[in-house]
């Protein structure tokens, strides 16, 4: 699907696309956003620009000259965002800028919130932007100020959890692992998106010197990415901490189970040896004529039982 983008009076605006006119469009926007484009569009797109799109296999590359470059069809960046993944963890789709004097051309797969909340901001008059470059700066800032809320709310569900491993005596502590190890994985790949973002600025301010407006912009984002940086550390730490916690909380419970079957195990070890010597067959034991032999036998069993718990529990072991 294309979506276009113009500029009008410093503001970013969309542009309805004429399916039967569709070079017209593309020439006159500012923004073109192809989000998984068909086989035609693609066609359509490389014969705009005079070039080749990069191929999903080539914008999920991971060298440095891979994923930031120029050519002759412009500036390219290709940049982690972050999207939900479903069941509460999240994943990263590389997103492939090409940025040109007049337009800023993007290439994605998957439907990102950024995207979406950049879309509809548009609609409402709310984004700002005189130029490509300006837009695609633009768009940075606004994929930091996401992350920082997703972290935000990675913060709020880590302090559930550690309400659910520390103070609540009844919880289940294998469901808090598993929202841990979800919580540890989205903190990743925020990290992640965070660290890509680092590279990709640079990358823009280096080939942006001209434009010196931006360049302030590009220094708070930077500013705004290594403070975002020391947070998930901290979070790194937090979820480590908790981890570390309730794994032994586990084996605190586990080694209670243990300790109670090993007193019981004590506790009718002297009645099972009291019945292993009454329950042999001998022909001479002088207990066999005994009258009262089979209360006796049972008395011992029982009292052989209570002595060993009255001593644990004088020890306070139990």
């Amino acid at each position: 699907m294309l979506r276009m983008f113009n500029i009008r009076g410093a503001t970013l605006r969309d542009q309805p696309v004429d399916e039967n006119n569709l070079k017209a469009a593309l020439d006159s926007a500012v923004w073109i956003d192809a989000h998984e484009p068909s086989e035609e569009e693609r066609e359509l797109l490389n014969t705009f620009l005079r070039a080749e799109l990069p191929e999903s296999d080539d914008v999920e590359e991971i060298e440095f000259s891979a994923r930031y470059f120029q050519d002759g069809a412009g500036l390219h960046v290709h940049s982690l965002f972050l999207s939900p993944a479903g069941d509460g963890r999240h994943s990263t789709v590389t997103v492939a800028f090409i940025l040109q004097d007049k337009r800023l051309i993007t290439l994605r797969d998957g439907d990102l919130a950024d995207f979406r909340l950049l879309r509809m901001r548009a609609r409402r008059g709310q984004v700002q932007a005189s130029s490509p470059q300006d837009l695609l700066i633009t768009m940075f800032e606004q994929k930091v100020e996401n992350l920082a809320d997703v972290l935000e709310d990675i913060h709020r569900k880590l302090e559930d959890v550690s309400h659910l491993v520390l103070e609540d005596d009844d919880a289940e502590l294998e469901d808090a692992i598993d929202k841990l190890a979800k919580l540890e994985d989205s903190n990743g790949k925020i990290r992640l998106s965070l660290m890509d973002t680092q590279r990709s600025i640079s990358f823009l301010q280096r080939h942006l010197r001209e434009h010196f407006e931006l360049q302030e912009t590009a220094r708070e984002i930077k500013r705004d990415v290594d403070t975002l940086m020391s947070h998930t550390a901290f979070l790194f730490d937090k979820i480590n901490f908790l981890m570390d916690s309730t794994q032994g909380f586990i084996n605190i419970e586990q080694s209670q189970i243990i300790k109670t079957f090993s007193i019981a195990a004590v506790v009718f070890l002297p009645p099972t040896v009291v019945a292993s010597i009454y329950g042999m067959n001998f022909e001479l034991m002088p207990e066999l004529n005994w009258k009262f032999g089979y209360i006796w036998a049972l008395v011992i069993m029982v009292m052989s039982g209570i002595a060993p718990y009255l001593y644990f529990k004088h020890k306070d072991w139990l």
